[in-house]
């Protein structure tokens, strides 16, 4: 998750015969809009690609099933290894209100020991989102979720952005943690941070393309949503879908992706990415 410039998005965005599926809103699309749209057609193409309308899905760190649960309700099995019990947990009670129990399957597990309880080569798309910033080698993390692929599949990788956080703790005022950040090689403000890890869009695509993916798209997440007082998108009429329209605008842009609290990296293998 290397070239400054944004990859060229595929051309390719045809129609899938499958519904689409939205995560929920209001609010938590914020976090939620960018990510999905990117990965709701990557799928599509994967549909057409490969003449199946039922993908194999593994969604590492998935949680409670944030993106399990719509993904599943395109048709789609998914595996969520997460290491949290309360979290696999509540991934149960929620695929079971959502009508989609039979299609998610959770297991006890982490990126570190993935093979331990899913097997290699045996998905078309693997979610690694939230995941990276807490691995001790970032690169074998990459590593792990690429070699859980098959031959032609599509990695959606979601990571912590370095400037998203240099700018809010600037913003707090907060800037010796701010400099902090920017200088340290793991993009920590202080001992107190709770990330270990931030990127940015060039070192996420160098790990990408370091495991054999071609990157397919980039994009600028949270670019604003965190920034602005909850208070207005809430209250203000029309502020909601505005702020999202805008997020969108500027998600493709390289020049925002410097200040996202979060990059997405959509990286495909190169028979997936010819189809």
């Amino acid at each position: 998750m290397s070239d400054p410039m944004r990859p060229p998005v595929s051309p390719h965005r045809p129609h899938s015969t499958s519904p689409r599926s939205d995560p929920p809103r209001p609010r938590a699309s914020l976090r939620t809009a960018v990510v999905w749209e990117v990965l709701q057609d990557a799928l599509d193409r994967r549909v057409k690609a490969t003449g199946r309308e039922s993908l194999d899905v593994l969604d590492t760190g998935g949680g409670s099933g944030k993106f399990a649960v719509p993904v599943a309700r395109l048709g789609h099995r998914v595996t969520v290894v997460d290491p949290s019990p309360n979290a696999l947990f509540a991934l149960e009670r929620r695929t079971a209100e959502a009508g989609v129990a039979d299609r998610v399957r959770g297991v006890q597990g982490d990126a570190h020991g993935l093979f331990d309880v899913v097997e290699r080569g045996g998905h078309d798309a693997v979610l690694c989102h939230g995941v990276l910033e807490y691995v001790d080698d970032p690169a074998e993390g990459i590593g792990n979720a690429v070699a859980a692929l098959r031959p032609e599949g599509v990695l959606s990788l979601l990571a912590a952005g370095l400037g998203g956080a240099v700018l809010a703790r600037a913003l707090a005022g907060h800037f010796k943690e701010a400099r902090q950040a920017l200088d340290d090689p793991n993009g920590r403000w202080g001992e107190g941070d709770p990330v270990p890890h931030r990127f940015t869009a060039e070192q996420l695509t160098a790990l990408v393309e370091g495991a054999g993916l071609e990157v397919a798209a980039v994009h600028g997440v949270r670019v604003f949503a965190d920034l602005v007082p909850g208070v207005l998108v809430d209250t203000e009429p029309g502020a909601l879908d505005a702020l999202l329209k805008l997020e969108a605008a500027a998600a493709e842009l390289p020049a925002f992706h410097s200040v996202a609290t979060q990059l997405h990296v959509l990286g495909e293998s190169r028979g997936a990415a010819e189809a």
